[in-house]
Protein backbone atom coordinates (compact mmCIF):
# COMPACT_ATOMS: atom_id res chain seq x y z
CA UNK A 1 0.00 0.00 0.00
CA UNK A 2 2.79 2.47 0.84
CA UNK A 3 4.00 3.80 -2.48
CA UNK A 4 6.83 5.87 -1.01
CA UNK A 5 8.82 3.70 1.41
CA UNK A 6 7.75 0.07 1.00
CA UNK A 7 9.32 -0.32 -2.44
CA UNK A 8 12.53 1.32 -1.25
CA UNK A 9 12.58 -0.91 1.84
CA UNK A 10 12.20 -4.00 -0.33
CA UNK A 11 14.91 -2.88 -2.76
CA UNK A 12 17.46 -1.45 -0.31
CA UNK A 13 16.60 -3.39 2.87
CA UNK A 14 19.65 -3.26 5.12
CA UNK A 15 21.26 -0.26 3.41
CA UNK A 16 21.37 2.97 5.41
CA UNK A 17 18.56 5.41 4.65
CA UNK A 18 19.27 7.92 7.44
CA UNK A 19 22.53 8.73 9.21
CA UNK A 20 23.05 11.24 12.04
CA UNK A 21 25.53 11.71 14.90
CA UNK A 22 23.77 9.02 16.92
CA UNK A 23 23.57 6.16 14.44
CA UNK A 24 22.00 4.80 11.26
CA UNK A 25 18.52 3.68 10.24
CA UNK A 26 18.14 1.19 7.39
CA UNK A 27 15.46 1.53 4.74
CA UNK A 28 13.64 -1.46 6.19
CA UNK A 29 13.69 0.00 9.72
CA UNK A 30 12.74 3.45 8.39
CA UNK A 31 9.63 2.00 6.76
CA UNK A 32 8.67 0.01 9.86
CA UNK A 33 9.22 2.91 12.28
CA UNK A 34 7.19 5.22 10.03
CA UNK A 35 4.34 2.68 10.02
CA UNK A 36 4.47 2.42 13.81
CA UNK A 37 4.39 6.19 14.21
CA UNK A 38 1.35 6.52 11.94
CA UNK A 39 -0.44 3.77 13.86
CA UNK A 40 0.40 5.24 17.27
CA UNK A 41 -0.59 8.80 16.38
CA UNK A 42 -3.85 7.63 14.79
CA UNK A 43 -4.62 5.73 17.98
CA UNK A 44 -4.02 8.96 19.90
CA UNK A 45 -6.66 10.71 17.82
CA UNK A 46 -4.89 12.27 14.81
CA UNK A 47 -6.97 12.19 11.65
CA UNK A 48 -6.28 13.12 8.04
CA UNK A 49 -6.05 16.91 7.79
CA UNK A 50 -4.67 17.38 11.32
CA UNK A 51 -1.37 19.07 12.12
CA UNK A 52 1.81 17.57 13.59
CA UNK A 53 4.62 19.91 14.69
CA UNK A 54 8.29 19.01 15.06
CA UNK A 55 10.62 21.06 17.29
CA UNK A 56 13.97 19.46 16.64
CA UNK A 57 17.45 19.68 15.26
CA UNK A 58 18.49 17.50 12.34
CA UNK A 59 18.05 13.91 13.48
CA UNK A 60 16.64 10.67 12.07
CA UNK A 61 13.37 10.90 14.00
CA UNK A 62 12.62 14.17 12.20
CA UNK A 63 12.46 12.31 8.90
CA UNK A 64 10.31 9.59 10.45
CA UNK A 65 7.83 12.26 11.55
CA UNK A 66 7.77 13.89 8.12
CA UNK A 67 7.37 10.53 6.39
CA UNK A 68 4.49 9.62 8.73
CA UNK A 69 2.73 12.90 7.97
CA UNK A 70 3.33 12.45 4.25
CA UNK A 71 1.58 9.05 4.32
CA UNK A 72 -1.24 9.87 6.75
CA UNK A 73 -2.54 13.09 5.21
CA UNK A 74 -1.26 15.31 8.03
CA UNK A 75 0.17 18.77 7.75
CA UNK A 76 3.57 18.92 9.43
CA UNK A 77 5.04 22.12 10.82
CA UNK A 78 8.83 22.37 11.28
CA UNK A 79 9.53 24.72 14.21
CA UNK A 80 12.78 26.70 14.28
CA UNK A 81 14.86 25.24 17.11
CA UNK A 82 16.36 28.64 17.89
CA UNK A 83 12.98 29.97 18.99
CA UNK A 84 12.09 30.73 22.61
CA UNK A 85 9.05 29.29 24.42
CA UNK A 86 6.84 32.28 23.56
CA UNK A 87 7.46 31.80 19.82
CA UNK A 88 6.99 28.01 19.99
CA UNK A 89 3.68 28.33 21.84
CA UNK A 90 2.45 30.83 19.25
CA UNK A 91 3.17 28.49 16.32
CA UNK A 92 1.58 25.50 18.05
CA UNK A 93 -1.60 27.51 18.60
CA UNK A 94 -1.66 29.28 15.24
CA UNK A 95 -1.07 26.05 13.29
CA UNK A 96 -3.80 24.17 15.23
CA UNK A 97 -1.28 21.49 16.11
CA UNK A 98 -2.59 18.31 17.72
CA UNK A 99 0.78 16.62 18.25
CA UNK A 100 4.36 17.66 18.95
CA UNK A 101 7.63 15.77 18.60
CA UNK A 102 10.52 17.39 20.48
CA UNK A 103 14.27 16.85 20.29
CA UNK A 104 15.67 16.12 23.76
CA UNK A 105 18.11 19.00 23.19
CA UNK A 106 15.17 21.42 23.28
CA UNK A 107 12.89 19.69 25.75
CA UNK A 108 13.20 22.45 28.35
CA UNK A 109 12.02 25.12 25.91
CA UNK A 110 9.19 22.87 24.72
CA UNK A 111 8.04 22.16 28.28
CA UNK A 112 8.03 25.89 29.03
CA UNK A 113 6.05 26.56 25.85
CA UNK A 114 3.46 23.90 26.67
CA UNK A 115 2.99 25.32 30.16
CA UNK A 116 2.05 28.77 28.87
CA UNK A 117 -1.57 29.91 28.95
CA UNK A 118 -1.52 30.64 25.21
CA UNK A 119 -0.36 27.11 24.30
CA UNK A 120 -2.93 24.66 22.90
CA UNK A 121 -3.88 21.36 24.49
CA UNK A 122 -2.21 18.60 22.48
CA UNK A 123 -3.27 15.01 21.99
CA UNK A 124 0.39 13.90 21.94
CA UNK A 125 3.67 15.47 23.04
CA UNK A 126 6.78 13.27 22.99
CA UNK A 127 10.54 13.68 23.31
CA UNK A 128 12.98 11.97 20.90
CA UNK A 129 16.50 11.08 21.94
CA UNK A 130 15.86 11.25 25.67
CA UNK A 131 13.77 10.04 28.57
CA UNK A 132 10.19 11.07 29.27
CA UNK A 133 9.71 14.11 31.48
CA UNK A 134 6.75 16.13 32.78
CA UNK A 135 4.53 17.00 29.84
CA UNK A 136 6.59 14.98 27.37
CA UNK A 137 6.26 11.22 26.94
CA UNK A 138 8.92 8.99 25.35
CA UNK A 139 9.01 8.90 21.54
CA UNK A 140 10.30 5.32 21.57
CA UNK A 141 7.57 4.26 23.99
CA UNK A 142 4.98 5.80 21.67
CA UNK A 143 6.49 3.97 18.70
CA UNK A 144 6.33 0.66 20.58
CA UNK A 145 2.54 0.98 20.82
CA UNK A 146 2.15 1.24 17.04
CA UNK A 147 1.75 -1.54 14.50
CA UNK A 148 4.61 -2.24 12.05
CA UNK A 149 2.08 -3.22 9.36
CA UNK A 150 1.48 -1.00 6.35
CA UNK A 151 -1.18 1.58 7.29
CA UNK A 152 -4.51 1.65 5.52
CA UNK A 153 -6.20 4.69 3.97
CA UNK A 154 -3.02 6.53 3.11
CA UNK A 155 -3.18 10.03 1.64
CA UNK A 156 -0.61 12.71 0.98
CA UNK A 157 0.42 15.15 3.66
CA UNK A 158 2.68 18.16 3.32
CA UNK A 159 4.62 20.90 5.09
CA UNK A 160 3.60 24.32 6.36
CA UNK A 161 6.71 26.42 6.92
CA UNK A 162 6.50 29.52 9.08
CA UNK A 163 8.05 32.65 7.65
CA UNK A 164 8.02 36.10 9.19
CA UNK A 165 7.02 39.27 7.40
CA UNK A 166 6.92 43.02 7.48
CA UNK A 167 4.30 43.06 10.23
CA UNK A 168 3.41 40.93 13.22
CA UNK A 169 4.14 37.31 14.04
CA UNK A 170 5.37 34.66 11.58
CA UNK A 171 2.77 33.20 9.25
CA UNK A 172 2.44 29.68 7.91
CA UNK A 173 2.89 29.25 4.16
CA UNK A 174 0.39 26.80 2.67
CA UNK A 175 1.29 25.60 -0.82
CA UNK A 176 -1.42 24.30 -3.13
CA UNK A 177 1.17 21.77 -4.35
CA UNK A 178 0.67 19.76 -1.15
CA UNK A 179 -3.05 19.14 -0.92
CA UNK A 180 -3.82 17.12 2.19
CA UNK A 181 -5.37 13.74 1.47
CA UNK A 182 -4.43 13.75 -2.24
CA UNK A 183 -3.25 10.48 -3.84
CA UNK A 184 0.05 9.63 -2.24
CA UNK A 185 1.69 8.91 -5.59
CA UNK A 186 1.82 12.69 -6.12
CA UNK A 187 4.54 12.97 -3.50
CA UNK A 188 6.59 10.33 -5.29
CA UNK A 189 6.29 12.34 -8.51
CA UNK A 190 7.32 15.53 -6.68
CA UNK A 191 10.40 13.83 -5.20
CA UNK A 192 11.50 12.30 -8.48
CA UNK A 193 10.64 15.42 -10.46
CA UNK A 194 12.68 17.74 -8.24
CA UNK A 195 15.67 15.40 -8.23
CA UNK A 196 15.63 15.13 -12.01
CA UNK A 197 15.19 18.87 -12.63
CA UNK A 198 18.07 19.73 -10.28
CA UNK A 199 20.40 16.99 -11.53
CA UNK A 200 20.37 15.30 -8.13
CA UNK A 201 21.31 11.67 -8.83
CA UNK A 202 18.46 9.32 -7.99
CA UNK A 203 19.64 6.74 -5.49
CA UNK A 204 22.61 8.87 -4.47
CA UNK A 205 23.53 10.22 -1.05
CA UNK A 206 22.44 13.64 0.20
CA UNK A 207 24.37 15.58 2.84
CA UNK A 208 22.13 17.78 5.00
CA UNK A 209 24.25 20.54 6.56
CA UNK A 210 21.59 23.12 7.39
CA UNK A 211 18.42 23.09 9.51
CA UNK A 212 15.69 21.00 7.91
CA UNK A 213 13.09 23.37 9.38
CA UNK A 214 14.17 25.66 6.51
CA UNK A 215 12.13 25.04 3.35
CA UNK A 216 15.19 24.86 1.09
CA UNK A 217 17.04 22.35 3.27
CA UNK A 218 13.83 20.31 3.46
CA UNK A 219 13.34 20.34 -0.32
CA UNK A 220 16.97 19.43 -1.01
CA UNK A 221 16.99 16.51 1.45
CA UNK A 222 13.51 15.11 2.12
CA UNK A 223 12.27 15.18 -1.48
CA UNK A 224 15.36 13.37 -2.83
CA UNK A 225 14.84 10.85 0.00
CA UNK A 226 11.46 10.01 -1.52
CA UNK A 227 13.30 9.33 -4.77
CA UNK A 228 15.61 6.84 -3.03
CA UNK A 229 18.47 9.01 -1.79
CA UNK A 230 20.03 8.23 1.57
CA UNK A 231 20.42 11.28 3.83
CA UNK A 232 23.49 11.92 5.98
CA UNK A 233 22.80 14.79 8.37
CA UNK A 234 24.40 16.86 11.05
CA UNK A 235 22.75 19.16 13.55
CA UNK A 236 25.39 21.87 13.22
CA UNK A 237 27.77 22.73 10.40
CA UNK A 238 31.48 22.11 10.82
CA UNK A 239 33.54 22.91 7.72
CA UNK A 240 36.28 20.30 8.19
CA UNK A 241 33.77 17.61 9.13
CA UNK A 242 31.71 18.42 6.03
CA UNK A 243 34.61 17.53 3.76
CA UNK A 244 35.25 14.34 5.73
CA UNK A 245 31.58 13.31 5.55
CA UNK A 246 31.46 13.83 1.78
CA UNK A 247 34.38 11.47 1.29
CA UNK A 248 33.37 8.94 3.97
CA UNK A 249 29.78 8.48 2.76
CA UNK A 250 30.45 9.10 -0.94
CA UNK A 251 28.02 12.01 -0.89
CA UNK A 252 26.67 12.95 -4.33
CA UNK A 253 24.79 16.18 -3.59
CA UNK A 254 24.64 18.90 -0.94
CA UNK A 255 22.91 22.24 -0.38
CA UNK A 256 25.00 25.03 1.16
CA UNK A 257 24.65 28.75 1.86
CA UNK A 258 27.31 31.44 1.21
CA UNK A 259 28.36 31.61 4.87
CA UNK A 260 29.25 27.91 4.70
CA UNK A 261 31.27 28.55 1.54
CA UNK A 262 33.28 31.17 3.43
CA UNK A 263 33.98 28.79 6.31
CA UNK A 264 35.09 26.07 3.91
CA UNK A 265 37.45 28.46 2.15
CA UNK A 266 38.97 29.50 5.50
CA UNK A 267 40.08 25.95 6.32
CA UNK A 268 43.80 25.30 6.65
CA UNK A 269 45.45 24.29 3.35
CA UNK A 270 46.33 20.82 4.64
CA UNK A 271 42.66 20.16 5.51
CA UNK A 272 41.53 21.24 2.06
CA UNK A 273 44.23 19.16 0.38
CA UNK A 274 43.01 15.96 2.10
CA UNK A 275 39.60 16.38 0.48
CA UNK A 276 38.98 14.08 -2.47
CA UNK A 277 35.39 15.00 -3.37
CA UNK A 278 35.18 12.77 -6.44
CA UNK A 279 31.78 11.37 -5.40
CA UNK A 280 30.26 14.85 -5.31
CA UNK A 281 28.24 15.55 -8.45
CA UNK A 282 26.45 18.78 -7.62
CA UNK A 283 26.49 21.54 -4.97
CA UNK A 284 23.42 23.77 -4.80
CA UNK A 285 23.48 27.12 -3.06
CA UNK A 286 20.92 29.84 -2.48
CA UNK A 287 19.00 31.55 0.35
CA UNK A 288 21.26 34.64 0.30
CA UNK A 289 23.42 36.66 -2.10
CA UNK A 290 26.90 35.21 -2.58
CA UNK A 291 30.02 37.32 -3.04
CA UNK A 292 31.34 36.85 -6.62
CA UNK A 293 34.86 36.40 -5.25
CA UNK A 294 33.73 33.66 -2.85
CA UNK A 295 31.82 31.88 -5.60
CA UNK A 296 34.75 31.99 -8.02
CA UNK A 297 37.01 30.47 -5.36
CA UNK A 298 34.52 27.65 -4.74
CA UNK A 299 34.28 26.90 -8.47
CA UNK A 300 38.09 26.85 -8.73
CA UNK A 301 38.25 24.39 -5.81
CA UNK A 302 35.26 22.11 -6.38
CA UNK A 303 35.11 22.49 -10.15
CA UNK A 304 31.98 23.34 -12.19
CA UNK A 305 29.71 21.57 -9.69
CA UNK A 306 28.51 24.79 -8.06
CA UNK A 307 24.95 25.66 -9.08
CA UNK A 308 22.73 28.43 -7.76
CA UNK A 309 18.97 28.74 -7.47
CA UNK A 310 16.67 31.64 -6.64
CA UNK A 311 13.40 31.05 -4.84
CA UNK A 312 11.52 31.32 -1.56
CA UNK A 313 9.30 29.34 0.77
CA UNK A 314 6.23 30.84 -0.90
CA UNK A 315 7.11 30.01 -4.49
CA UNK A 316 9.70 27.22 -4.46
CA UNK A 317 12.45 27.45 -7.10
CA UNK A 318 12.17 30.27 -9.65
CA UNK A 319 15.46 30.15 -11.57
CA UNK A 320 18.76 28.26 -11.70
CA UNK A 321 22.25 28.87 -13.07
CA UNK A 322 25.24 26.55 -13.38
CA UNK A 323 28.93 27.38 -13.02
CA UNK A 324 29.67 28.02 -16.69
CA UNK A 325 26.66 30.30 -17.14
CA UNK A 326 27.49 32.23 -13.97
CA UNK A 327 31.14 32.75 -14.92
CA UNK A 328 29.90 34.34 -18.14
CA UNK A 329 27.19 36.39 -16.37
CA UNK A 330 28.43 37.12 -12.84
CA UNK A 331 25.60 38.20 -10.58
CA UNK A 332 22.82 36.59 -12.57
CA UNK A 333 20.26 34.31 -10.92
CA UNK A 334 19.95 32.34 -14.14
CA UNK A 335 17.02 31.55 -16.37
CA UNK A 336 13.55 30.78 -14.96
CA UNK A 337 12.75 27.08 -14.68
CA UNK A 338 10.30 25.89 -17.38
CA UNK A 339 7.24 26.02 -15.09
CA UNK A 340 7.77 29.66 -14.07
CA UNK A 341 6.71 32.84 -15.88
CA UNK A 342 8.45 36.05 -14.71
CA UNK A 343 6.86 39.51 -14.84
CA UNK A 344 8.82 42.67 -14.05
CA UNK A 345 6.43 45.44 -12.99
CA UNK A 346 7.57 49.08 -12.84
CA UNK A 347 6.46 51.62 -10.23
CA UNK A 348 3.70 52.91 -12.53
CA UNK A 349 2.26 49.42 -12.90
CA UNK A 350 3.45 48.89 -16.46
CA UNK A 351 5.46 45.88 -17.59
CA UNK A 352 9.20 46.56 -17.78
CA UNK A 353 11.17 45.90 -20.91
CA UNK A 354 14.51 44.06 -21.12
CA UNK A 355 17.07 45.37 -18.61
CA UNK A 356 14.50 47.68 -16.97
CA UNK A 357 14.15 47.39 -13.20
CA UNK A 358 10.90 46.64 -11.46
CA UNK A 359 9.31 44.47 -8.81
CA UNK A 360 9.60 40.77 -9.65
CA UNK A 361 6.37 38.78 -9.90
CA UNK A 362 6.04 35.09 -10.74
CA UNK A 363 3.39 32.70 -12.02
CA UNK A 364 3.60 28.94 -11.85
CA UNK A 365 2.33 27.62 -15.19
CA UNK A 366 1.27 24.38 -13.48
CA UNK A 367 -1.21 26.36 -11.39
CA UNK A 368 0.61 26.04 -8.05
CA UNK A 369 0.13 28.97 -5.67
CA UNK A 370 0.27 29.69 -1.93
CA UNK A 371 -1.58 31.43 0.85
CA UNK A 372 -0.64 32.59 4.32
CA UNK A 373 -2.39 30.56 7.02
CA UNK A 374 -5.22 32.56 8.61
CA UNK A 375 -4.09 35.79 6.93
CA UNK A 376 -6.00 36.57 3.72
CA UNK A 377 -4.89 40.21 3.78
CA UNK A 378 -1.20 39.26 3.75
CA UNK A 379 -1.93 36.74 1.00
CA UNK A 380 -3.64 39.44 -1.08
CA UNK A 381 -0.73 41.88 -0.66
CA UNK A 382 1.72 39.26 -1.98
CA UNK A 383 -0.27 38.82 -5.20
CA UNK A 384 -0.58 41.05 -8.25
CA UNK A 385 -3.55 38.95 -9.26
CA UNK A 386 -4.62 35.39 -8.41
CA UNK A 387 -1.71 33.07 -9.15
CA UNK A 388 0.81 35.89 -9.71
CA UNK A 389 2.94 36.50 -6.61
CA UNK A 390 6.02 38.37 -5.40
CA UNK A 391 8.74 37.89 -2.79
CA UNK A 392 9.22 41.67 -2.65
CA UNK A 393 12.45 41.66 -4.69
CA UNK A 394 13.52 44.23 -7.30
CA UNK A 395 15.30 43.16 -10.46
CA UNK A 396 15.26 42.84 -14.22
CA UNK A 397 15.31 40.38 -17.10
CA UNK A 398 17.86 40.63 -19.89
CA UNK A 399 17.07 40.25 -23.59
CA UNK A 400 18.44 36.70 -23.54
CA UNK A 401 16.21 35.70 -20.61
CA UNK A 402 18.54 35.90 -17.59
CA UNK A 403 17.19 37.13 -14.26
CA UNK A 404 18.99 39.63 -12.01
CA UNK A 405 18.03 40.87 -8.54
CA UNK A 406 19.19 44.35 -7.56
CA UNK A 407 17.36 45.19 -4.33
CA UNK A 408 14.63 44.16 -1.90
CA UNK A 409 11.43 46.18 -1.67
CA UNK A 410 10.28 44.46 1.48
CA UNK A 411 11.99 45.21 4.75
CA UNK A 412 14.05 42.07 5.28
CA UNK A 413 17.53 41.10 6.48
CA UNK A 414 19.24 37.92 5.26
CA UNK A 415 21.96 36.81 7.68
CA UNK A 416 23.73 33.53 7.05
CA UNK A 417 20.93 32.47 4.71
CA UNK A 418 18.24 33.11 7.35
CA UNK A 419 15.44 35.60 6.70
CA UNK A 420 14.98 38.10 9.54
CA UNK A 421 12.11 40.59 9.50
CA UNK A 422 12.74 43.89 11.31
CA UNK A 423 9.10 44.57 12.18
CA UNK A 424 9.02 41.67 14.64
CA UNK A 425 12.16 42.95 16.41
CA UNK A 426 10.96 46.57 16.34
CA UNK A 427 7.75 45.50 18.06
CA UNK A 428 9.68 43.83 20.86
CA UNK A 429 12.00 46.83 21.33
CA UNK A 430 9.05 49.24 21.37
CA UNK A 431 7.52 47.26 24.23
CA UNK A 432 10.48 48.09 26.49
CA UNK A 433 9.60 50.95 28.87
CA UNK A 434 12.78 52.87 28.03
CA UNK A 435 12.12 52.93 24.27
CA UNK A 436 10.18 55.71 22.55
CA UNK A 437 10.83 54.54 18.97
CA UNK A 438 12.90 51.86 17.23
CA UNK A 439 14.15 50.96 13.78
CA UNK A 440 15.87 47.71 12.80
CA UNK A 441 17.81 47.16 9.56
CA UNK A 442 20.65 45.15 8.06
CA UNK A 443 24.26 46.28 7.80
CA UNK A 444 27.15 44.53 5.99
CA UNK A 445 28.83 41.52 7.57
CA UNK A 446 31.69 39.81 5.75
CA UNK A 447 30.82 36.27 6.86
CA UNK A 448 27.03 36.36 7.20
CA UNK A 449 26.24 38.85 4.44
CA UNK A 450 24.20 41.05 6.77
CA UNK A 451 23.81 41.49 10.51
CA UNK A 452 21.02 43.04 12.57
CA UNK A 453 21.45 46.66 13.64
CA UNK A 454 18.95 48.64 15.76
CA UNK A 455 18.54 52.41 16.04
CA UNK A 456 16.67 53.38 19.19
CA UNK A 457 15.13 56.62 20.41
CA UNK A 458 14.86 56.52 24.21
CA UNK A 459 12.18 58.15 26.33
CA UNK A 460 13.13 61.42 27.96
CA UNK A 461 15.47 61.03 30.89
CA UNK A 462 16.92 57.63 29.88
CA UNK A 463 20.59 57.30 28.97
CA UNK A 464 21.98 55.36 26.00
CA UNK A 465 24.89 53.80 27.85
CA UNK A 466 26.30 50.26 27.88
CA UNK A 467 23.90 49.24 30.64
CA UNK A 468 20.98 50.27 28.40
CA UNK A 469 22.44 48.30 25.48
CA UNK A 470 22.64 45.17 27.66
CA UNK A 471 19.11 45.71 28.99
CA UNK A 472 17.64 46.03 25.49
CA UNK A 473 19.53 43.01 24.16
CA UNK A 474 18.42 40.91 27.15
CA UNK A 475 14.85 42.05 26.51
CA UNK A 476 15.08 40.96 22.86
CA UNK A 477 16.53 37.56 23.73
CA UNK A 478 13.79 36.97 26.29
CA UNK A 479 11.07 37.32 23.65
CA UNK A 480 12.85 36.34 20.43
CA UNK A 481 15.28 33.73 19.15
CA UNK A 482 18.88 34.80 19.64
CA UNK A 483 19.63 35.18 15.90
CA UNK A 484 16.97 37.91 15.70
CA UNK A 485 18.53 40.04 18.46
CA UNK A 486 20.47 43.10 17.24
CA UNK A 487 24.23 42.71 17.16
CA UNK A 488 24.60 46.41 17.96
CA UNK A 489 22.43 49.37 18.92
CA UNK A 490 22.73 53.03 17.96
CA UNK A 491 20.96 55.64 20.06
CA UNK A 492 19.34 58.50 18.14
CA UNK A 493 17.88 61.75 19.46
CA UNK A 494 14.98 61.26 17.05
CA UNK A 495 14.29 58.77 14.28
CA UNK A 496 13.69 60.19 10.78
CA UNK A 497 9.93 59.94 10.42
CA UNK A 498 7.57 61.78 8.08
CA UNK A 499 4.71 63.65 9.81
CA UNK A 500 2.45 60.81 8.61
CA UNK A 501 4.54 58.37 10.66
CA UNK A 502 6.47 56.76 7.79
CA UNK A 503 10.01 55.89 8.84
CA UNK A 504 12.78 56.80 6.39
CA UNK A 505 14.87 53.78 7.30
CA UNK A 506 17.25 54.21 4.37
CA UNK A 507 18.60 57.39 5.98
CA UNK A 508 19.75 55.18 8.85
CA UNK A 509 20.80 52.20 6.74
CA UNK A 510 22.57 53.66 3.70
CA UNK A 511 25.67 55.11 5.45
CA UNK A 512 26.67 51.59 6.54
CA UNK A 513 26.55 50.32 2.94
CA UNK A 514 28.73 53.01 1.37
CA UNK A 515 31.80 51.32 -0.07
CA UNK A 516 30.36 47.83 0.41
CA UNK A 517 30.06 47.30 -3.34
CA UNK A 518 26.52 45.97 -2.90
CA UNK A 519 23.18 47.04 -1.45
CA UNK A 520 21.95 43.66 -0.20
Amino acid sequence: MAELLLELAEQKGAQAALVDEFGETTWQAFNERTNRLISALRAAGLESGDTLSVFSGNRREYFEAMAAATHAGWRFVPINWHWVAEEVAYVLANSDSKALIVDARFADVASEALSREDAPQLAVAVVAGGDAQPGLASYEALLATGSPDEPSEQGAGGPMFYTSGTTGRPKGVVSSMFKLGAPIGIMKLVGKGLSASLAIPEGGTTLLEGPVYHSAQWAFSYLPLLAGNAVVMRHKFDAAETLELIDRYRVTNVHLVPTQFIRLLRLEPEVRERFDGKSLEIVWHGAAPCSPDVKRQMIEWFGPKICEYYGATEGAIISTIDSQEWLARSGSLGKPVPAIEVRVIKEDGSVAGPNEEGQLYFKNKMGSDFEYHKDPEKTKKAHLEPGVFTFGDIGCMTEDGYLYMTDRKIDMIISGGVNIYPAEIEGVLAAHPAVADAAVFGVPNEEFGEEVKAAVQLVAGRSGDEAMVRALLDHCREHLAGYKAPRSIDFETELPRHPTGKLYKRLLRDPYWKGAGRSI
